[in-house]
């Protein structure tokens, strides 16, 4: 599981009575895991891996050569299932078409598995609905059996709401694509301006992955305050701002803090407003 990684990723993996392996990237790798770092992972053991692009919580996209790279390590290992989380293909920030591994290597096809659903191309978070396919049969059987006892229940109405979206084009993603990219490069800019906190442009998805270490470390040099981590950082936001920040450490990164940009401008400049008050602005 390359990390940073979705919160679940890890719990899904010990459900399944498995062993999640992470592989962390940091800043300096634009968060994405290298076809070295992948292959270093690799045991005997290893039953799958898992890409999620553009990623949650950091916004980031693996480019085709990327992909390419990965796509090598992997066809030396043919007993290694691919999952592709795809929830976030229709939200990048370029106009480039939106690839995954499986599309880059199509040998990858019978072992690559994708999963996607509407609850972000299309607003509809509160339908729950999301879909895999997969050509391999026995896999989509084995998925079947397991899906039929366990999330039985959408609605009908969830259900025919999803196929007019899926079957209604992208005309009303559009827009909301175009906010998210006015929206991300505000964001940027300014927490860059904001003491004690830095951050990378994403490229796409609706959330930027911010650096706090040296903010963490300001607190407690400067006005000696006890904030330790990431998770006590966010804590104190929360407390002294009223802004709610997901600490990195919960998706597999400590000195890291996820926010949104899921709202309007308004919203936005007034939490990096509290948010700028409480740490200083950069000299």
């Amino acid at each position: 599981i390359p990390a940073p990684y979705w919160v679940s990723y890890p719990d899904m993996v010990l459900l399944a009575n498995g062993t999640p392996v992470c592989v962390s990237s940091g800043i300096e790798d634009n968060f994405k895991i290298s076809a070295t770092k992948l292959q270093k992972a690799i045991t005997t053991k290893t039953k799958a891996v898992i890409l999620n692009s553009p990623n949650n919580p950091t916004g980031m996209t693996y480019s085709p050569q990327e992909l390419q790279a990965l796509a090598n390590v992997l066809m030396e290992h043919p007993n290694i299932l691919i999952i592709t989380d795809d929830l976030y293909e229709h939200l990048l920030f370029n106009d480039d078409k939106f690839i995954n591994i499986a599309n880059v290597k199509p040998e990858l096809l019978p072992r690559t598995i994708v999963i996607n659903g509407v609850s972000k191309a299309y607003s509809m978070t509160g339908w729950r609905i999301g879909f895999s396919a997969c050509t391999n049969k026995k896999i989509i059987k084995a998925m079947d059996i397991i899906q039929s006892q366990s999330t039985s229940n959408p609605c009908s109405i969830a259900q025919y709401a999803a196929e007019a979206a899926l079957n209604g084009g992208l005309d009303c993603v559009e827009p909301m694509r175009q906010s998210f990219i006015k929206r991300h490069a505000f964001a940027v800019n300014r927490i860059n301006q904001i003491n004690g906190l830095s951050c990378i442009k994403a490229q796409g998805a609706f959330y930027v992955f911010i650096n706090c270490k040296q903010a963490i470390e300001n607190l407690f040099n400067q006005h000696k305050i006890s904030v330790k981590n990431d998770l006590v950082f966010s804590d104190y936001i929360l407390e002294n701002c009223l802004v709610a920040l997901v600490p990195g450490s919960a998706f597999g990164l400590e000195d890291y803090v996820r926010i949104s940009f899921a709202t309007n401008i308004e919203e936005l400049t007034e939490a990096f407003n509290r948010i700028e008050t409480l740490l200083g602005k950069k000299v």
